[in-house]
């Protein structure tokens, strides 16, 4: 015991960093549950406590490889302060540490306990922004779908319901991600705890997602339902509060009601306390015979491993980001070539949810009278939870809809010395056409694609030391009868004119 516990100190001393902003991130409805999860993990694997005390500690040096891959992940994290990978290192080592000490026997037992403690890690902030706007514009439309069948008007345009009394914006803190992780968690200790086939343990999990989506619609359903007969008032303060708290509880009821139905499904009819329920652990039988287990050498060797990494985080200086000069989006001018710009501001709740360091957007018209809108989004950092939105999640939540999206090389352009490659898409709202040019400016690159874009992140962090950048779009609408190669045309004139001024305010 005493053993362990210096393992575990020892562990929490290597990976302290990144487990501190997990915490922190706790803090998040979203994650609020993760308080729970290490207690729920020690109790069930406490219930197995005579399973385990029959077992052998053999060791594995399967786990000692782990705890060698956990370190050199941990590792390269520190090094490209990148903490979602940090924190994924931290379970990596801590499995192996255990695999180490027990052996693959013993270890299958609590093998599942163990996985639990994925549900602690909050998501990857570009997973969790393209999970959340996906979520709003389910919900919104399902939301819409059950308020008409009240009989109720109803405008849908993206994330926004128009009940023209008032207008319902769905934003991330009703995607639904409050309730899904919580749920999914809850689901899984359930799926665990479900006395049946593999199957109907798969059910009870997955289900989890549908269940969330379809509850978080109705909910957003009935507050536009409750806003049109008796006011705004139901769509704010406690009460919407207590609706979410209120969804939760009903999600929660359906999970039972399912393992219900499930425990009744097959050849054995069984009742639900016969398939689900905690089971305490019995007593030590008097005269049980009390071993002393061996430590086994791979746990010994993975302490050193532990050790001598703990001697590393204590001895090495804390890596400090690398910030290069540049000139703020205040100063870029509004005359580029042949176009006059007109600037503007995005309202401060687009600020708050977009985290940006820096922007400008602004429309520029030339002398035939062609428009063309330019926005840039600069994050000093991408590091802990700021980074570039992609059009390609935004686009919708405004209504608009992605009709085509391809990639398009600007002739005649250059960016840090490489030709300019964009991606091409063509949106729709109604009788309305746009085109948008938009690429992603970082650190000497230009990219098109928005999972390069995380893989550089995370090479320059660890190379480099940088995590700077910026998202550029360019926007031209598509007039009545207008072929859209005139749009092109557009954009790709005003690309070529705007590519070497950018390059002062989002350095190379």
């Amino acid at each position: 015991m005493a053993v362990a516990a210096i393992a575990g100190f020892i562990l929490y001393y290597v990976f302290r960093d990144g487990l501190d902003l997990m915490v922190q991130w706790w803090s998040r409805d979203e994650y609020s549950h993760g308080y729970l999860i290490p207690f729920i993990v020690l109790f069930l694997i406490w219930q197995k406590k005579n399973d385990l005390a029959r077992m052998p500690f053999e060791g594995s040096l399967t786990g000692l490889l782990l705890v060698l891959g956990g370190i050199v992940l941990f590792a390269m994290g520190e090094l490209a302060t990148l903490y979602t990978v940090v924190q994924y290192a931290f379970l990596v080592t801590l499995y192996g540490v255990l695999l180490s000490l027990m052996g693959w026997r013993a270890f299958r037992i609590i093998l599942v306990p163990l996985l639990i403690l994925v549900f602690m890690i909050p998501l990857p902030n570009f997973l969790y922004n393209n999970l959340s706007a996906q979520l709003q514009l389910i919900s919104s439309a399902l939301g819409v779908w059950i308020i008409r069948l009240f009989g109720i008007s109803v405008f849908l345009e993206g994330n926004v319901i128009d009940l023209g009394s008032m207008k319902l914006q769905v934003v991330e803190a009703c995607s639904g991600l409050r309730y899904l992780f919580p749920l999914m968690t809850i689901a899984f200790i359930a799926a665990y705890m479900f006395k049946g086939a593999f199957w109907k343990r798969a059910v009870i999990f997955l289900s989890s997602i549908p269940i969330t989506v379809v509850m978080n619609s109705v909910r957003i359903g009935v507050i536009g339902i409750l806003v049109e007969f008796w006011g705004e008032s139901m769509a704010e303060g406690f009460l919407h509060d207590f609706e979410g708290w209120a969804v939760f509880m009903v999600c929660t009821a359906v999970l039972v009601m399912e393992m219900w139905v499930l425990a009744r499904i097959g050849r054995e009819k069984r009742a639900l306390r016969e398939v689900f329920g905690l089971e305490m652990p019995g007593s030590v039988p008097k005269g049980a015979q009390v071993r002393v287990r061996p430590i086994p050498k791979p746990f010994v060797a993975s302490l050193v491993v532990l050790v001598g990494a703990a001697a590393l985080t204590t001895v090495l200086p804390e890596r400090g980001e690398a910030h290069v000069p540049r000139l703020g989006f205040s100063e870029f001018p509004m005359t580029v070539g042949p176009w006059q710009g007109r600037p503007d501001r995005l309202e401060q709740i687009y600020i708050d949810a977009l985290k940006l360091d820096d922007y400008i957007i602004a429309d520029y018209m030339n002398g035939e009278q062609d428009l063309v809108n330019l926005y840039v989004a600069y994050y000093d950092s991408q590091r802990k939870g700021q980074s570039a939105h992609s059009p390609r999640s935004c686009i919708p939540g405004g209504g608009w809809e992605i009709v085509s999206l391809t990639q398009r090389r600007i002739d005649g352009v250059e960016v840090a010395g490489r030709p300019l490659r964009v991606n091409r898409t063509e949106i729709q709202y109604g009788d309305q056409k746009q085109l948008v040019y938009y690429w992603f400016q970082q650190r000497g690159r230009v990219i098109d694609n928005e999972y390069l874009v995380k893989w550089y992140l995370f090479w320059d962090a660890l190379t480099r030391n940088r995590t700077d950048g910026a998202l550029v779009r360019l926007t031209s609408a598509v007039g009545p009868g207008e072929d859209v190669g005139e749009a092109d045309r557009r954009l790709s004139a005003f690309a070529r004119e705007v590519a070497p001024f950018l390059e002062r305010y989002i350095p190379n």
